[in-house]
């Protein structure tokens, strides 16, 4: 058994289905696995997908980016998580955002016609698959309402306390890192570099937290 399919068979994706089960549904999925370079783009605004994209290894980043090249970041997806369902299910629907490796990765995709197309003859779980695919969907929707939470708030240092605070209710703990650089946390919180560093400093220097980098304690 080879470390990509160990990976694969760990997805949210594809829990609850066994060995011989996955074999056979990425037969019948006609999955594809494909590797790229840190800084590549996978999918850009003005295409069509017809894929689901699940990562293997690596990450990457969903992001919108205007003429000049200003950049929001709107999420980013980590090893055995999926990219591309929502625009994959809705056919026809065109790519509003890019799709942006952070480091090297390895991601598998699979036919989304397939995996909504019940298949009598060998893959009776694929109702299994798609109640996952659901559940993934509805988690997307609860990340992207939190991320309308941060951004509603008025100042640079509400923005963060916000995140910060989301960030340790998800880990459960004060202590915690987080998937983005200083530049990437001021592009996904939509404020400016300068501002997000003096404010964390301050926060710092008050006894709100630590950090280090994308490391982060916070203090009561």
């Amino acid at each position: 058994m080879n470390k990509d399919f160990i990976k694969i068979r760990a997805s949210c994706l594809f829990s609850g289905i066994n060995d011989e089960e996955l074999t056979g549904m990425l037969r019948c999925l006609n999955a594809k696995i494909v590797n790229f370079s840190k800084g590549e783009y996978i999918l850009r605004p003005g295409d069509t997908v017809e894929s689901i994209g699940l990562i293997v290894s690596g990450s990457i980043f969903i992001i919108q980016e205007d003429f000049w090249g200003n950049r929001n970041i709107l999420s980013s997806i980590e090893q055995g998580q999926c990219f591309g369902e929502t625009f994959a299910c809705a056919p026809g629907a065109i790519l509003n955002v890019s799709v942006v490796t952070q480091s090297q990765a390895t991601v598998l995709f699979l036919n989304v016609k397939r995996i909504l197309t019940i298949c009598p003859s060998a893959c009776a779980h694929h109702s299994r698959i798609i109640r996952n695919l659901l559940s993934d969907l509805a988690n997307k929707n609860l990340r992207f309402n939190e991320k309308v939470t941060h951004l509603g708030q008025r100042t640079t240092r509400a923005k963060l306390l916000s995140y910060l605070s989301a960030e340790a209710q998800r880990h459960n703990r004060a202590e915690f890192d987080i998937p983005f650089s200083r530049q990437q946390l001021a592009d996904y919180l939509s404020v400016e570099r300068s501002g997000l560093s003096l404010e964390l400093c301050k926060m710092r220097d008050e006894g709100l937290l630590e950090f280090n980098k994308s490391h982060f304690i916070l203090k009561t």
